[in-house]
């Protein structure tokens, strides 16, 4: 698009040429604000994902004041537009949702301390859109995948030839190829920018393909060249030991775990439906998932199979079992 990027993040792991990195931390409002000069557009991205109830505070200082500083760096320097990126999770109660729209309220029980502070996020967003000159929308992805993925994809291959499907591919999940996304961010700033009446909507953004959680898991481990699902866990038993596993966190620690699934939001998750539909976004965004599926499934098996060899080229394991 011929503009300058400016990227933000407590971590800067790379350069690209042509963007500007600045290290920051999303919960210092100074930093933020000295980040958002000059900026006609921000896309919010950060988050941190905790599915278990545990390091609340962190979780509530990354996602719900993170934002604020981000609102107040949008108002201090009059930033023309912000694309938050929330959740399809903030509709999520822990019931079944199949083909939910944005008519959908957020939910009144969230699941976990992630859901409720994505929640508050969002609320905040779209309330300062309704008393700024800032053109503000917030878009609701659901499962991201693709290469260069940290979380998802690496969680499948950590666990590749012992992974225990839970429950059964009855239930429906909805999942979003990284491009995609990408074109919905960009379609999102662009019509913004032509048409004021978008600001203050939120758009669930999928690939609009809903398969079965383990069905997914299934093809990805076939795309980077991986065994098969080896057994199956009965659901009942997977909420059990991951409740257990909850309060075994709280006990002994306030601070970040890594995410491995085993928490009770990740298991209701796999054991009812959450697919949503895209159509407001496809109608008002004038925005389409450019790439399938199955498409965006090999191009990420490639990643990773690539990413696999030029690791054992090195002589060093890219995954560690545990």
């Amino acid at each position: 698009m011929g503009r300058h990027v400016r990227v933000i993040d407590t971590r800067i792991d790379s350069m690209m040429d042509g963007i500007e990195f600045e290290r920051v931390d999303i919960t210092d409002r100074d930093a933020v604000e000295y980040a958002c000069r000059d900026v006609e557009t921000v896309v919010h991205c950060a988050s941190l994902v905790q599915t278990r109830n545990s390091a609340r505070d962190a979780v509530w200082a990354a996602n719900l004041e993170g934002t604020k500083n981000i609102i107040a760096a949008c108002r201090a320097h009059d930033v023309a537009r912000l694309v938050h990126v929330s959740s399809a999770s903030v509709v999520y109660d822990g019931n079944d949702i199949e083909c939910g729209d944005e008519r959908l309220p957020f939910a009144n029980s969230a699941a976990s301390v992630y859901v409720a502070s994505k929640i508050a996020a969002e609320a905040a967003v779209l309330a300062f859109a309704n008393e700024s000159s800032t053109r503000v929308c917030a878009l609701r992805p659901h499962l991201v995948f693709g290469p260069g993925d940290n979380r998802l994809i690496p969680n499948f291959l950590a666990r590749r030839g012992r992974m225990r499907e839970i429950g059964n591919r009855t239930f429906l999940s909805d999942f979003l190829y990284i491009d995609n996304f990408v074109d919905a961010v960009q379609a999102a700033d662009s019509r913004m920018a032509k048409d004021a009446s978008i600001s203050g909507e939120a758009f669930f953004i999928t690939n609009g393909e809903p398969i079965a959680f383990f069905e997914f898991v299934e093809r990805v481990l076939a795309a980077t060249g991986h065994p098969k699902i080896v057994g199956r866990v009965p659901a009942w038993v997977a909420y059990l030991t991951a409740t257990f596993v909850e309060l075994y966190y709280q006990l002994i620690s306030r601070d970040i775990v890594p995410e491995d699934g085993m928490s009770r939001f990740a298991i209701r998750y796999l054991t009812t439906h959450h697919y949503f539909s895209s159509h407001k976004a496809q109608r008002l965004l004038q925005w389409r998932p450019r790439i399938p599926l199955d498409v965006g499934i090999r191009r990420t098996g490639e990643h990773y199979r690539n990413s696999l060899d030029r690791k054992s080229e090195l002589g060093s394991e890219p995954y560690r079992e545990g």
